[in-house]
This record gives C-alpha cells, sequence and structure tokens, in this order.
C-alpha cells in the first residue's frame, strides 16, 4: 500500500514541476538566482548612459557616486532587477559567455586587483563597455581593446535567454 501511495506522489510532484515549469513566459530566463526580459537589453544601455560623468566614489550605489559593481547594481535595480552587490558575484551569478557572444546590457569583467574578478562594466556592443573606474574618474566609456583593459580581461556573463 505505502509503496502505490508513493508512486501516486512522485507522478503527482513531476507533474506539479512541469506544470510550474511551463507557466513560465516566453522572453523569459532564468539564471540561478535571476530571472530577465530579453528585451531590457536597450534600456538597461540606455539608463547606463545617462550616469556618465557620474563620480567615482568608493562603496558607491547611487548617483551620488558609484563603484563599479555599484554601477551595475544600480543600472540593473533601476531597470527593476536584483543581482549581487560584488563584481566577483555578479560575475558567478550570471551565464558565462564569450565576448564574440556579448550582447549590449551584459557584464564585462576584469582582473585589476590582482584577484581573479574586481572590476565590472556594461557592455556597449563593439568591444565597448560603460564602467565607474577608479577613484578621481567617472563613469564613461572603455574599450575592451585598450592595452590595459585587453590585459586584464577576465570574461563576459549575461542574464539573458539570448
Amino acid at each position: 500500500m505505502n509503496s502505490i501511495i508513493m508512486r501516486y506522489l512522485s507522478l503527482y510532484l513531476i507533474i506539479l514541476i512541469v506544470f510550474v515549469i511551463s507557466c513560465t513566459p516566453p522572453g523569459y530566463i532564468r539564471t540561478r538566482h535571476l530571472v530577465f526580459y530579453e528585451d531590457k537589453r536597450d534600456e538597461i544601455l540606455e539608463t547606463a548612459k545617462k550616469y556618465i560623468g557620474v563620480k567615482y566614489e568608493e562603496k558607491g550605489t547611487s548617483p551620488d557616486g558609484f563603484d563599479c559593481s555599484g554601477f551595475t547594481l544600480y543600472i540593473y535595480k533601476n531597470n527593476g532587477f536584483n543581482i549581487p552587490r560584488k563584481a566577483s558575484s555578479q560575475y558567478n551569478a550570471g551565464k558565462r559567455i564569450n565576448l564574440k557572444s556579448a550582447k549590449p546590457g551584459d557584464l564585462v569583467f576584469f582582473n585589476v586587483k590582482g584577484n581573479n574578478v574586481s572590476h565590472v562594466g556594461i557592455y556597449a556592443g563593439n568591444n565597448e563597455f560603460i564602467h565607474s573606474p577608479s577613484a578621481g574618474k567617472s563613469v564613461s566609456f572603455a574599450s575592451i581593446n585598450n592595452p590595459y583593459w585587453k590585459k586584464r580581461y577576465v570574461g563576459a556573463i549575461t542574464y539573458f535567454a539570448n
């Protein structure tokens, strides 16, 4: 009797899982803890451009001043999504992609402090990204082809389906 009940419970659980998965709307992607709409890429990039010129501030997460991961956190949050605070956590939370596959709105990561991932920017296309570079500087565009960034490039991640 118990084995029959267990079989029905197992079948019920499988049906429930299939139902929940099938209820995910088209255009959605789930990556670890995050769910993003594909059409938000342009909005993320446009939002980032609005903050060009905002000064760098260590531990900054607002238009009063941004550090690199505070900038990406703010831009994504401003578009309705939560991503982790630290650059290394942002890198680990997304799906790793090669740079040739990166699209505007994806994130690019660099090693500037001797540890694996210590800097992040928002990919803008054509090997350019928007970031909050360092003390004394402000949010700006940079090129991954620049020897400084090229040497320190770690990888790209996406939180999107394509």
